[in-house]
């Protein structure tokens, strides 16, 4: 049962706002401490300060008002000159921001926070009273600590070759599946919230620009009923653009009477020329109409990427105090747009990212300084929009890795074999980083060494439709890229044909179409391939892949580029591109399945997922099938 009993709209609203807040209060501290005599600086975090705890107030969060009132008389005493800001009184500082964040946590769960630890508040009333201050342990904001959420949810596998048959006659598959539901609230801001220092103002006043969220999501199930969502279910969005969308629903209602009285003209009997052109027209209007409305509403799904950036340059200067390195975060590119669902999903493998560059990729700063680097080390993070994709950099000017330190690692921890290490090229070697188990790190400590870490980043990309690939180069640095969809709501597909049915591939993946012809297949290391260029690649029939008989010779050739896979997708014919929304099969789980869609002519067409497909194809299988392959053609 929540103790703030009546009050959870207010409480829900103030969480969201206060985090958001609280957000930028951390990332304003890491600025402070580059530039200590900047006092509008130093304003700002005063205010946002002074907001979380008017708020704390209203909703009698004691144990909250007490901490940020220390904290701000710490504030007080640095805008007046009565203290000089150091490292030391920045971890206090930052001590105290990370236990809020923890409270915030607590009254999620409909609680009264307990205290802060008493050796907290003495370590800010002795900075206060000016005795020397013993750096506290640095905390790390519960908001980007990587977590790895494990589904013991279990589904029946389906055969391949009995798949449609499931679906065709399971209708409520086809009928019931849906989209990822969206927030069933809407938080509308057309105005820059206003800075007031009055305790009941300042929570007051967001408060009533905005509507309840709700307490639970139907996106995830809650343990609890009555428990608070930890995640937030609102969005914010410019009224700019939902007055598109409601100019856009006026247009379509227009376009529809339109083809109500065509309609009612047709059925009686009106067949002129005149009557199938205006009903021709009004049909091209209504396409396009509900295409811009497609497009509208999308946009309202856009968030800047800029809300999840916030929450690094706190982690990336914790964690170099806390090894003693000297590193700035630079971001650039905060302004980028991408799908609200998939910022939430791609918060763990950018933590990873930045740990990883902090930890693992610059050196300490006796280390630079030996080689002749700038003491202080540089981590960038850039986002920028390239075409219909997200390209998301992660780049370090530190040691760079080095590809054969990298297989013997991988050969040491059994990942993989001699013969396999030495068929790798140095760009395949970096790729063994995302192995799960894989790290150079022979002792494990709190930050790395488990190997964790870049397998949760490979596996949440590739859930959300995207890639990762690495440039290194030694003494010089890394750079991680992530290429990302804007959107997963809809997916621009390939549409092939294998023994009559209709398949979609990811067009992202796709290169070119090919022809397939005999005297071009030649087997290399007895596996069918095709030189592309002077490019060898292996050529996997899509039937096989499958486990369907193939009725006929492939004509087409599709190439596909992944991170990890560059071959040739043998297929029967082409129906074309699409973009499609991805509907998830409903009691069947069967492999290298993302999803099905419908067709224009309403027929189901799979969505197919190729890291999975091709994960699933064992080396013995896949051998099997490629002799027949091969058979057929030579």
């Amino acid at each position: 049962m929540s103790v703030f009993g009546g009050m959870e709209d207010l409480l829900q609203d103030f969480l969201t706002e206060s985090s958001e807040l609280l957000s930028e209060v951390d990332n304003k501290l890491v600025e402070l401490e580059k530039r200590p005599d900047d006092k509008a600086l130093l304003n700002d975090i005063f205010r946002g300060f002074h907001t979380i705890k008017g708020g704390a107030g209203f909703l009698n969060v004691d144990s909250m008002v007490s901490l940020c009132h220390r904290t701000e008389n710490l504030f007080d005493k640095l805008r007046n000159a009565e203290l000089t800001l150091n490292p030391e009184i920045m971890d206090e500082i930052l001590a105290a921001t990370g236990v809020v964040r923890e409270m915030f946590g607590e009254m999620s769960q409909g609680r009264q926070p307990a205290p802060a630890d008493p050796a907290l508040l003495k370590a800010l009333d002795d900075v206060l009273e000016g005795k020397s201050s013993n750096a506290s342990t640095v905390l790390e904001s519960p908001a980007v600590t990587p977590s790895v959420l494990v589904s013991t949810e279990s589904k029946p596998e389906h055969d391949w070759k009995n798949l449609y048959d499931v679906l065709l006659d399971e209708k409520e598959v086809a009928t019931q599946v849906t989209s990822e539901p969206l927030s069933s609230d809407i938080e509308v801001n057309s105005v820059e919230h206003n800075e007031v220092l009055a305790p009941s103002a300042a929570i007051l006043e967001p408060m009533q620009s905005l509507k309840p969220a709700a307490a639970t999501s139907n996106a995830r199930p809650q343990a609890n009923s009555q428990q608070l969502a930890t995640q937030e279910t609102t969005i914010r969005i410019d009224t700019v653009r939902l007055d598109q969308v409601l100019n856009l629903s006026g247009e379509i209602g227009l376009t529809k009477n339109r083809l109500t009285t065509l309609r009612a003209d047709i059925m009686s009997g009106k067949m002129d020329s005149i009557t199938l052109k205006a009903l021709d027209e009004a049909i091209g209007q209504l396409d396009l109409l509900v295409g811009d409305l497609q497009n509208a509403v999308m946009k309202t799904r856009m968030q800047p990427i800029g809300r999840l950036f916030q929450k690094y340059p706190r982690l990336a200067r914790d964690l170099a105090r806390q090894m003693g390195k000297d590193v700035e975060l630079v971001i650039s590119g905060e302004e980028t747009e991408l799908d609200k669902t998939m910022l939430e999903d791609l918060n763990d493998p950018l933590v990873h990212l930045v740990r990883n560059a902090v930890d693992h990729g610059v050196e300490t700063t006796e280390e630079r300084i030996a080689s002749g680097k700038p003491a202080k080390a540089v981590v960038e993070l850039t986002a920028t929009q390239v075409g219909d994709h997200i390209r998301i950099e992660i780049i370090d000017d530190g040691r760079g890795m080095r590809p054969d330190v990298i297989r013997r690692k991988a050969i040491e921890k059994g990942l993989i074999d001699i013969e396999t290490a030495n068929s790798l090229d140095d760009k395949q070697s970096l790729q063994l980083i995302f192995l799960p188990g894989f790290s150079t790190k022979d002792q494990i400590s709190s930050v790395s060494g488990r190997g964790v870490g870049m397998d949760v980043v490979k596996t949440n990309i590739q859930k959300l439709n995207g890639r990762v690939d690495i440039q290194s180069a030694v003494g010089e640095g890394s750079r991680f890229t992530i290429s990302l969809p804007l959107t997963l709501a809809i997916l621009p597909v390939l549409v092939v044909k294998v023994c009559d049915q209709p398949f979609a591939v990811p067009l992202a993946m796709v290169r070119e179409i090919i022809t397939i012809r005999q005297e071009h297949v030649q087997e290399v290391s007895g596996r069918a391939t095709i030189v592309v260029r002077d490019e060898i690649l292996s050529v996997r029939s899509l039937a096989n892949l499958i486990g369907w008989e193939e009725v006929q010779l492939p004509q087409f050739g599709v190439l596909m580029q992944s991170a990890e896979h560059s071959f040739i997708l043998a297929v029967d014919s082409f129906i074309g591109r699409d973009d499609v929304v991805i509907k998830p099969l409903q009691n069947i789980r069967p492999k290298g399945v993302a999803g099905a869609t419908l067709s224009g002519d309403g027929s189901i067409v799979l969505v197919l997922d190729m890291e999975d497909l091709l994960a699933s194809d064992t080396a013995e299988t896949s051998a099997i099938k490629t002799s027949r392959f091969i058979e057929q053609f030579v």
